[in-house]
């Protein structure tokens, strides 16, 4: 090949990187805006189908809007943030409880003896959102939790009832784990299995609990316990550690205390 022609191929190859490049950058910004809404609204039906709002062709939006109310806690009291105490980032509404975990101003390193979830990291503040009826009653809390599996860090949320003991959502909206093995967390059959399970025993311990194996049908304590996912040992316990992290003093143990001594 004589050096012309291979100049020639050259800059042909070199135009076409540069015209694939600027192809790709285009469609990344045109796409960005799509794709962070199409995330806003997979976390709206999360949070929907914790609080056992949502079904296949639901208003999300109205449906958010007319039966969740979203309000920030401190962590390390368990007490709500009055509206003074908002800022322009520090707002439900901004809340993401990914980028504030990393965050320097919005986040804080847990101890690694306390780090049960495996998380490294959290939020000082965290948004809970309650689902109240028409009398304007709370029936719920929706809580978001995290912590890790076997390849990843789940992201999802916990409901509660208003007796702040009964386990009524369960989900998870990221995660990487293995599809058909740990991804099974987001099989409905084992969600379910969550609905109704006691968080609490009477002294407030946390006793809920994902098993290695299944749950006996005899077993007196069967309300604390859940299937663990088939085949998914690391999962299974990254599940466990993480529920057990979030309900505990670390986690919204306090706020937790808050309202039940409002109550």
């Amino acid at each position: 090949m004589s050096s012309d022609n291979l100049k020639k191929t050259i800059g042909v190859a070199l135009g076409v990187c540069l015209v694939a490049s600027i192809l790709v950058s285009t469609a990344a910004v045109e796409l960005k805006p799509i794709q962070t809404k199409n995330a806003k609204l997979d976390l709206l039906i999360n949070i929907l189908e914790a609080g056992d709002l949502y079904s296949p062709g639901v208003d999300i939006q109205q449906t958010y809007n007319e039966k969740i109310s979203a309000e920030l806690i401190e962590l390390e009291t368990g007490k709500p943030l009055t509206e003074s105490e908002y800022t322009a980032e520090l707002t439900p509404e901004k809340f993401d409880l990914k980028s504030w975990a990393s965050s320097p101003e919005l986040g804080t390193p847990i101890p690694s003896e306390q780090d049960l979830a495996d998380i490294k990291r959290q939020p000082k503040y965290m948004a809970v959102y309650t689902v109240k009826n028409t009398d304007g009653e709370i029936e719920k809390y929706i809580m978001p939790i995290m912590g890790t599996g076997l390849w990843s860090t789940l992201y999802g949320f916990i409901a509660l009832d208003k007796d702040l003991k009964t386990i009524k959502g369960f989900t998870f909206y990221e995660h990487g784990e293995t599809p058909g093995l740990g991804g099974e967390v987001d099989n409905p059959k084992w969600k379910q299995q969550w609905v109704g399970k006691k968080a609490f025993d009477d002294n407030w311990d946390v006793k809920i609990q994902v098993l290695k194996g299944t749950v006996d049908e005899t077993d007196p304590n069967k309300q604390f316990k859940v299937d663990g996912l088939s085949g998914s040992t690391l999962t299974t316990r990254g599940v466990d550690n993480l529920v057990r992290y979030w309900l505990g003093e670390n986690g919204y143990g306090h706020f937790i205390d808050y309202l039940r001594g409002e109550s």
